[in-house]
């Protein structure tokens, strides 16, 4: 995948994205991990699940370790979701900052039956996640999010390198099928690029 100047400083771009993520998420209790998501087969408990092992697989692929796919399936964390949370946002952000990181090559299981991208490239995908993820947080919250236009510019990059195709887009997976998509909004393009509905509501 090939990164244009909007990806210059990946790295730097993910960091904010997971801090505006962990912004959000400091806002969940556990009464709401029931809530229904804009992620159709997750409620709010299974996203955040998701996104806190997602963390941690990627700090461990960017470390240097190749990880297989259980090391990437969700667990409850229920328990304590913005501690767990926390926690997890913390060690990707410091793994990402490491020294030769954007160079590495990383292992990752789950894309395409398991493939090794080099690190900035790694990086790019945990990004877009966390950008859309934390509209997803915020609209099963049923709160605004504002995302600066440079988040979005690079996150759109990103997306419309993302096969549109039923091996990446099947039920269960992070992204659904491309929507029709709007001729204005960055948002709205961004969304409807990984199959959300921009009006969605719980």
């Amino acid at each position: 995948m090939e990164l244009d100047v909007h990806m210059a400083n990946i790295q730097e771009l993910d960091r904010r994205a997971v801090e505006l993520s962990r912004s959000i998420v400091a806002t969940v209790t556990q009464a709401r991990l029931r809530d229904p998501t804009p992620c159709a087969d997750w409620d709010l408990g299974a996203l955040l699940a998701h996104l806190t092992v997602q963390h941690h697989g990627f700090a461990r692929a960017v470390d240097g370790e190749r990880t297989e796919l259980s090391d990437w399936h969700p667990i409850s964390v229920d328990d304590d979701p913005v501690g767990h949370y926390g926690k997890a946002a913390d060690r990707v952000i410091a793994s990402f900052a490491a020294t030769g990181t954007s160079t590495r090559s990383v292992y990752l299981p789950e894309i395409r039956g398991g493939s090794t991208v080099p690190g900035r490239v790694a990086m790019s995908f945990h990004f877009v996640d966390y950008v859309v993820h934390s509209w997803d947080v915020a609209a099963a919250l049923g709160r605004p999010v504002d995302f600066d236009d440079d988040l979005l510019d690079a996150a759109i990059v990103v997306a419309a390198q993302v096969p549109d195709d039923e091996a990446s887009r099947q039920p269960g997976m992070a992204f659904g099928p491309r929507l029709a998509a709007p001729t204005e909004g960055r948002l709205d393009r961004l969304l409807t690029a990984l199959g959300r509905a921009p009006r969605w509501r719980a």
